[in-house]
C-alpha cells in the first residue's frame, strides 16, 4: 500500500475509520461535559480538570491487568458489544443518581476497562493493512482524531449552551450506540489471536526487551510533556486559547499528512530525532511571551513534529510478536494517555508557583532532555528485534 486511497479501498479499514472518528467526537464531548457538570456541582477548579482526564488516568492499570483480552478475545463482539456499556455508563451519569464522587468513578472504570478495548481496535488496523500500510492507517487515523476533536469540541460547546452538559452526555451516548453499530455490521467475524497466555507475562516479556522499553518510552515522554505545555495554553491565553489548540491540531493534521503519505519506512527513520527536536524547540520561544499570532505560528511548527511518532509505532509494531500485538498496543497506546494526562497536572502543578510561559519552556526543555536521553533507540535499527521478546503461549 503506497497511498491513502489504497489504505481506504480495505471496507473494513472504512468501517474502522468511521467508528473511531464517531467515538473520538463522543469522547470529547463526554469529557467537556462531565467537567463541566462536575464543576456546577462543585465550583472546584481542581476536581473539573481531575473529570477532565479521570477516563485516561487508569488506562496504563487496564493495559497492565487485563491488556492481554485484547488478544484472548474476538474483536468485533468486543469493540460493538464496549460501545453498547460505554452508553449505559453515560446515560447512568446524566441520570443525576450519582453523587460526584460516583461519577468520577464511573469515568475511570470507563478507562480501566476501555483500554483492551482500544489495542483490539488497534491491532486490527494492523492486520487489515499489513506493511506499510499501517503507517498510512495510522496517519489517516490520527489525522482524523485531531479533526474530530475540533469538531467534537465545537458540537459539545453549542450542546452545553443549549441544552446544558446532561443533554450533551445523553447525545454522547446515543453517538456510542450508532459506533456499537458501525462495528456490528461493519467488522467480520475473527477468532481470537491467541487463545493463552496472561497479562502480567506478556507485560513483563514486553517491558523485560530494552529495546521495545526504549520504544515504549519515546512514545509516552516527549510527546507527552510537549501535551503538559499545551496545557497551559488556556492560562497562557485566556478567551483567545482556542487559536493556540486549533494551530496545534493543524500543525499535527500537516505532520500527519505529509510524513506519512511521502516517506518510507528508511526516512521516516532519519527523521525521528529532527522530528521529535522540532516538536520541543518553538515552544522555547515562549520565554519571550509572544503574542497569540506568534505563538500559534509556533505551536503549528511545532505540533508537526508529532509526526516523529509515526515511524515510532511503526518500528514498535515491527519489536513485538504477533501473538502480543493486540496487547502491546494497547500497553503502548494507554501509557501514553496516561502520560499525557500526568504531564497536563505536573506542568498544572507547577504554574501555580512558576509563570506560565516559563512552565511551558521548562517542559519543551523536558521534553528535548528525554528525546536526547533516547536519542540510540530512535536511531536503532530493529531488524531482528522481535525475536528477543518471547511468544507467550
Amino acid at each position: 500500500m503506497r497511498t491513502y486511497q489504497d489504505v481506504f479501498a480495505v471496507a473494513e479499514f472504512r468501517v474502522l475509520f468511521a467508528g473511531q472518528t464517531g467515538a473520538v467526537a463522543g469522547g470529547t464531548m463526554t469529557m467537556l461535559a462531565l467537567s463541566t457538570l462536575v464543576y456546577a456541582h462543585t465550583g472546584s477548579p481542581f476536581l473539573a480538570a481531575v473529570a477532565y482526564l479521570a477516563g485516561f488516568l487508569p488506562q496504563v492499570l487496564g493495559a497492565l491487568t487485563i491488556g492481554s483480552l485484547a488478544d484472548r478475545l474476538p474483536p468485533r463482539p468486543v469493540m460493538a458489544g464496549w460501545e453498547v456499556v460505554r452508553a449505559a455508563m453515560l446515560v447512568l451519569i446524566a441520570s443525576g443518581a450519582l453523587p460526584v464522587w460516583g461519577m468520577l468513578a464511573v469515568v475511570m472504570v470507563v478507562g480501566f476497562l476501555e483500554s483492551p478495548v482500544r489495542a483490539a481496535g488497534l491491532a486490527l488496523v494492523a492486520d487489515l493493512l499489513p506493511g506499510n500500510g499501517y503507517v498510512l492507517g495510522r496517519s489517516v487515523l490520527n489525522m482524523a482524531v485531531g479533526a474530530m476533536q475540533i469538531a467534537g469540541y465545537g458540537v459539545a460547546g453549542l450542546l452545553l449552551t443549549a441544552i446544558g452538559p446532561k443533554a450533551a452526555l445523553l447525545a454522547a451516548a446515543g453517538m456510542a450506540v450508532v459506533v456499537g453499530g458501525i462495528y456490528r455490521f461493519g467488522l467480520r467475524a475473527r477468532a481470537p489471536r491467541s487463545t493463552g497466555g496472561r497479562t502480567r507475562g506478556g507485560t513483563r516479556a514486553l517491558l523485560g526487551d530494552r529495546a521495545v522499553r526504549g520504544l515504549l518510552l519515546a512514545q509516552w515522554v516527549p510527546n507527552g510533556l510537549i501535551v503538559g505545555a499545551e496545557a497551559l495554553f488556556v492560562p497562557f491565553a485566556g478567551a483567545s486559547a482556542g487559536v493556540l489548540f486549533m494551530a496545534a491540531a493543524g500543525g499535527m493534521l500537516a505532520g500527519d499528512a505529509v510524513v506519512g503519505r511521502w516517506t518510507s519506512p528508511d526516512s521516516r527513520l532519519r527523521l525521528a530525532v529532527p522530528l521529535y527536536v522540532l516538536l520541543a524547540v518553538p515552544y522555547l520561544m515562549f520565554a519571550f511571551s509572544p503574542g497569540v499570532w506568534v505563538a500559534a505560528v509556533l505551536v503549528a511548527v511545532a505540533s508537526f513534529g508529532f509526526a516523529g511518532h509515526l515511524g515510532t509505532q511503526e518500528r514498535y509494531l515491527d519489536a513485538v510478536p504477533e501473538r502480543l500485538r493486540g496487547q502491546a498496543l494497547g500497553l503502548a497506546g494507554s501509557g501514553m494517555q496516561t502520560g499525557q494526562a500526568l504531564a497536563a497536572t505536573l506542568t498544572g502543578t507547577v504554574a501555580e508557583v512558576v509563570a506560565v510561559n516559563w512552565t511551558i519552556v521548562l517542559a519543551a526543555a523536558g521534553s528535548l532532555v528525554t528525546t536526547a536521553l533516547l536519542w540510540r533507540t530512535l536511531t536503532a535499527r530493529l531488524d531482528v528485534a522481535a525475536s528477543r521478546v518471547p511468544d507467550l503461549r
